[in-house]
């Protein structure tokens, strides 16, 4: 069984991403570098050896981008989601500007904490960590990207 989700665990690990696609792609291009340093100094054919380098380089950067904007879709989302629930609960819409990462750290509040703790946020621009360490009452988010 799963330990509740806290402020000491809440943070995703992508199992596949973190320890497979990431090692492998920096170890590809780690030994395709070399090989590539190896082959100048050697005389030998490099193309190949390019072509390797260019092709990792291109998966890492294709790989970073579509989490990033995954990622960044999904914090639009919550940054919406929270204000919608800060309106529902309070009937107002906030009289203050918070960052979306201010959001993002409100939506571990409990709904009996999220409003007061929404304007203590923004009347004292607690930072995110400040937000989270704040939260008495954890509400589990497991659907993050």
């Amino acid at each position: 069984m799963q330990e509740p989700q806290s402020i000491r665990n809440h943070k995703r690990i992508h199992p596949i991403q973190h320890f497979f696609w990431l090692p492998l792609g920096g170890l590809t291009i780690l030994t395709a570098l070399a090989s590539l340093i190896v082959a100048m100094i050697n005389g030998g054919t490099v193309l190949t050896l390019l072509l390797i380098l260019a092709t990792a380089i291109i998966a890492l950067i294709s790989g970073f981008l579509a989490r990033r904007n995954a990622l960044i879709v999904q914090d639009r989302v919550i940054r919406i989601e929270e204000q919608f629930r800060y309106f529902r609960l309070t009937g107002n819409m906030p009289s203050f500007e918070l960052t979306i990462r201010q959001w993002i750290a409100l939506r571990f509040a409990s709904d009996k904490e999220f409003p007061m703790l929404a304007d203590q946020a923004g009347h004292q621009d607690l930072s995110p960590e400040q937000i989270k360490q704040t939260i008495q009452d954890w509400r589990e988010d497991n659907y993050r990207v």
